[in-house]
């Protein structure tokens, strides 16, 4: 499935999370990027940046487009942190290195350093509460002419694991080769992406189908191929991360597993169990403390639970509580004007809408719609023909119900039962079809 994700800055692309990325520059010519676990790939410009589409899966959702919040699931916090220490060599790269780069995690935020490479080595140093996954990046000295060398992250990016102590990095040959010493915990990611790369070597035949497909404009196809993909990348989830939490519990990346395994839209039933039989040290890391908030409010929003209350503001800055649509069918729709993916699932929403709205249906679509621009927010309702109700605090990500439903990322819905019961998550397209033929049938 697809996915945006709100990315902080770090003048290249990255994105947070999961394992498999799609960046889109436009709708006609998508682009994957199979990276490690809490990637960053290269933007070449802000419009670019905003336009990136990351491909997330987990085994929980199907087919949709999502636009993710930049909260990293792999958070690290620290209070008494230990020090680190990455010494780095590079041999036989055919490009003359001049800077490198090294961006990690700790207290609660991301860490940016860089170094300036002599004769073929650099080093970096820092404190860490807990084992972090870095990502390492080399820029090159320009030619004679001035100019600069473009970067291809699958030569001049690489992920290292990161704990407390000294660590040796080697590069032979290209950056991203590398041999890392003194990180026992990059030794066991190093066996979970190998355990990975006979799934991938599966997947990349059907995503360069379909980029056929996208450039072609043959949706039919693209939605085909993209269950295909998406049930390959469950087999992986569960056959890699799943199997390594369950069987490894007192790993140091047990956590990091287990996160992975989880993905965005917890499964809390499924998750739980799994962390609490973590080793106390995992769930004593700093980020485990906010991987159990996110728990904690999956427990409250998980199919079968009563849709906590909320209320806020619709388009004539009325109050509109959602207990005041009890007796009906209720899809509770996050979206946003700026989310293109949201605005290509509408025609979607729209459509059930009209088709089920005369049979005890209504939609209660909430925006994330930036503060200062309720006249876009406007603009989409009406431009999407969306004739339903409204509501919005006009804060973006702080969006007060997105906060209070755990939502990192849209478009995302709950389907409520007249109860106000969630009876469905995250259905879309034929899909959210199938369902709301179930319940009026």
């Amino acid at each position: 499935m697809l996915f945006y994700h709100k990315i902080p800055v770090f003048s290249f692309k990255r994105a947070c999370n999961q394992r498999r990325y799609k960046t889109r520059l436009n709708a006609e010519n998508p682009v994957f990027v199979t990276v490690p676990a809490c990637p960053f790939i290269l933007f070449q410009s802000a419009e670019n940046r905003k336009a990136v589409i990351c491909r997330f899966k987990n085994q929980h959702m199907k087919y949709g487009i999502f636009f993710l919040l930049c909260l990293p699931l792999l958070a690290i916090g620290q209070d008494n942190g230990k020090s680190f220490r990455v010494s780095g060599k590079l041999t036989g790269l055919k490009l003359q290195p001049e800077w490198v780069f090294l961006q990690y995690q700790a207290e609660g935020s991301w860490k940016t350093d860089s170094t300036e490479v002599k004769e073929g080595k650099y080093l970096f140093t820092g404190k860490i509460g807990e084992p972090a996954l870095a990502r390492i990046r080399v820029r090159y000295k320009a030619d004679e002419k001035g100019t600069k060398v473009p970067m291809v992250s699958s030569r001049d990016m690489a992920a290292v694991f990161i704990q407390p102590g000294n660590i040796k990095v080697e590069a032979v040959d290209s950056f991203s080769n590398i041999r890392v010493k003194g990180s026992a915990v990059h030794k066991e990611y190093s066996r979970l992406k190998a355990e990975e790369k006979p799934y991938e070597d599966r997947m990349k035949p059907l995503i360069d189908q379909y980029r056929e497909f996208a450039k072609a404009k043959d949706q039919a196809n693209q939605q085909k191929t993209e269950e295909q993909i998406d049930a390959i990348d469950k087999e992986k989830n569960e056959k890699v991360y799943g199997a390594f939490v369950k069987n490894n519990p007192s790993s140091p990346l047990g956590l990091y597993a287990l996160k992975q395994y989880a993905g965005w839209d917890i499964d809390a039933d499924k998750i739980e169990p799994l962390f609490n039989n973590l080793s106390e040290a995992n769930r004593n890391y700093p980020s485990a403390a906010e991987f159990k908030e996110s728990l904690d409010v999956a427990k409250k929003t998980g199919i079968g639970k009563i849709a906590p209350e909320f209320v806020q503001n619709d388009t004539l800055d009325r109050p509109v509580s959602l207990s005041s649509l009890r007796g009906r069918y209720v899809l509770v729709d996050f979206w946003a004007s700026w989310c293109g993916p949201c605005r290509v699932e509408n025609p979607n929403v729209v459509k059930v809408f009209n088709r089920y709205k005369d049979r005890n249906f209504h939609v209660l679509g909430v925006s994330l719609d930036r503060p200062g621009q309720k006249e876009k927010w406007m603009k989409a309702i009406h431009d999407d023909k969306l004739e339903w109700t409204h509501v919005s605090d006009l804060k973006f990500w702080d969006n007060e119900v997105a906060k209070q439903y755990g939502i990192r990322a849209i478009p995302q819905n709950l389907l409520l039962d007249p109860n106000g019961k969630i009876i469905a998550r995250n259905i879309r397209g034929e899909e959210l079809e199938r369902k709301l033929e179930e319940v009026f049938k």
